[in-house]
């Protein structure tokens, strides 16, 4: 099995794709597998669309179990929806859109399954939120011996707070309970600043109610590198007579995003060429006015397959507002100096997060994350290393923080500075998993010891 990387092949001793079959069966099919592990001292890794990009969701000779059972269940009373672990956030919406709701939280991209965004802590790019995991009223979790346990803010808050961001290393989640708001026209404002100016603009509109969705862009174009910044900011727009119309599976400029996107890669006039259609481009093409589901429902498929022998790598890092210039600062010294090519930068507000025991966000921060395109070989992983580490280096020293699901390049005192509850998760991980059943690439690097 590999991960979306492509640079972690990993042995699996089994791999069981649990489709859509009845609660009971999947159940039972579940604690069969856990009980056979066990016996055998093998590893149990869980996942759905398996995009991490560090072997997050594989295990050496391990059990490898994949959810492929789509449910999506309104409660319109409560104004909440139960969703089966291996729901994809487009099959949810597809749900929702109908009945005018849509997800309070999600990721940027609709094919991740949404169990998945509550155990790698994902968040969104609605405001004023914090994680998903924010979101979520409750959840059901099988622990290591086939029993199930609900958990929420109230209920088994150890367990909801260790499964929040816990990478599937406690348990495996079986349904979540999610909220939903109303879905809406939304229209877009866009504002071109220097780069310096981005941190106190962007605070300002968060504290506009106005606003219902934002991100902010950096141009990546070495000769103007991270000097000039976009804030896109959207507001609801009244519902027109006809009412809203169905949901669509990707944005008015999918076209142009993806050939422009792909065509970066060893040009700088096509860098360039970007940053003129996001600034001036989309602004003059139309109204820019869809629906909140439709601005939701985009596919990672909308940028394209990365060309042979090359991989797109992510990274991101959440920076207390206060020190973004500094963070800028680091950015315009580490990464022009790396030999991959440095695609895309989007800026997201992510609120704090006082429930996932490995919180990314403990004060309000600005969220970057960064697309890379690196080759496929020892110099192109060597060449990431080095960036990743003194990237993650620079932004613990602002008091900020790096994300877990990609590459595994962090050094382990880097680790443990960034993630101070990381030494409570491993003692109460081996509390409720004495057998250590739950084990990924994750767990190896950073906590086993």
């Amino acid at each position: 099995m590999n991960d979306a990387s492509g640079l972690n092949a990993t042995p699996a001793f089994s791999h069981r794709v649990l489709g859509p079959n009845s609660d009971e069966s999947i159940i039972a099919a579940l604690r069969a597998e856990l009980k056979s592990a066990a016996s055998q001292n093998r590893p149990v890794v869980v996942g759905a669309a398996r995009h991490s990009m560090g072997g997050q969701s594989l295990a050496r000779n391990g059990a490898a179990i994949t959810f492929a059972a789509p449910k999506c269940e309104p409660d319109r009373a409560a104004g909440v929806y139960r969703v089966q672990a291996g729901t994809r956030w487009h099959e949810a919406i597809q749900v929702m859109d109908p009945l005018g709701h849509s997800p309070a939280v999600m990721q940027s991209n609709s094919d991740f399954g949404i169990a998945s965004t509550f155990s790698v802590g994902a968040h969104g790019w609605a405001v004023p939120y914090g994680p998903f995991g924010s979101t979520v009223r409750s959840i059901r979790l099988m622990l290591a011996d086939g029993s199930i346990m609900s958990c929420s803010r109230s209920e088994n808050a150890e367990l909801f707070s260790m499964a929040m961001g816990g990478y599937g290393l406690v348990g495996i989640v079986l349904d979540l309970d999610i909220d939903v708001v109303p879905n809406t026209f939304m229209r877009p404002s866009y504002e071109r600043m220097s780069a310096d100016a981005l941190s106190e603009r962007f605070v300002r509109r968060l504290s506009d109610p106005a606003v219902k969705m934002m991100y902010g862009r950096l141009n990546v174009a070495r000769a103007d590198f991270f000097t000039e910044a976009l804030l896109v900011s959207y507001r609801v727009d009244p519902t027109p007579a006809g009412g809203l119309p169905p949901v669509a599976r990707h944005g008015a400029l999918t076209g142009l995003t993806r050939s422009v996107y792909r065509s970066q890669i060893g040009s700088e006039s096509a860098k360039r060429a970007r940053w003129l259609a996001e600034t001036q481009g989309a602004p003059r093409l139309g109204s820019g006015v869809t629906t909140r589901n439709t601005l939701l429902n985009e596919p990672v498929a909308n940028l394209g397959a990365s060309p042979a022998a090359r991989t797109d790598i992510l990274h991101e890092y959440f920076v207390p507002p206060a020190r973004f210039n500094a963070f800028l600062a680091a950015c315009r010294e580490i990464i022009p100096k790396a030999k991959a090519e440095f695609l895309n930068v989007t800026l997201r507000s992510v609120a704090q997060d006082d429930m996932s025991v490995l919180s990314y966000a403990t004060t309000d921060r600005i969220a970057a994350v960064m697309s890379f395109s690196q080759v496929m070989t020892a110099e192109g992983e060597a060449d990431m290393l080095l960036m990743t580490e003194a990237l993650i280096e620079r932004v613990a020293t602002l008091g900020g923080a790096y994300y877990l699901p990609y590459r595994l390049h962090a050094r382990v005192d880097q680790f443990h500075r960034v993630y101070a509850g990381a030494a409570r998760f491993t003692q109460r991980k081996r509390h409720y998993d004495p057998g250590l059943l739950f084990r990924n690439a994750l767990w190896d690097n950073y906590l086993a010891a």
